[in-house]
């Protein structure tokens, strides 16, 4: 009963991540954009920490972390570029 619990949020996670890919490309705005893509990154996260439950190993605990990572990297950049224009400012000396 637990694995049949398990693999429905799964199907739940899967239809989330379609409906966030989807604002993705078409979101209104370049906020919604960015939320649409976190969002992609958390579902990610549920969907392979589910997985690992479902196989019953820890072998995917590095997994989360570097799509955390990753993802927690690119809300940043973007946040930065819709701040200030550019995601990484370089220093020209002249």
């Amino acid at each position: 009963m637990f694995d049949l619990i398990l693999k429905i949020s799964l199907v739940f996670l899967t239809f989330s991540i379609l409906a966030s890919v989807y604002r993705l490309i078409m979101g209104p705005s370049i906020p919604d954009r960015i939320q649409a893509l976190d969002a992609i990154g958390i579902n990610l996260i549920s969907g392979v920490a589910i997985t690992s439950v479902i196989l019953r190993t820890h072998a995917f605990f590095e997994v989360i972390l570097l799509i955390g990572i990753l993802s927690f990297i690119g809300t940043f950049a973007f946040a930065r570029f819709l701040e200030r224009g550019v995601a990484i400012e370089s220093k020209h000396s002249q």
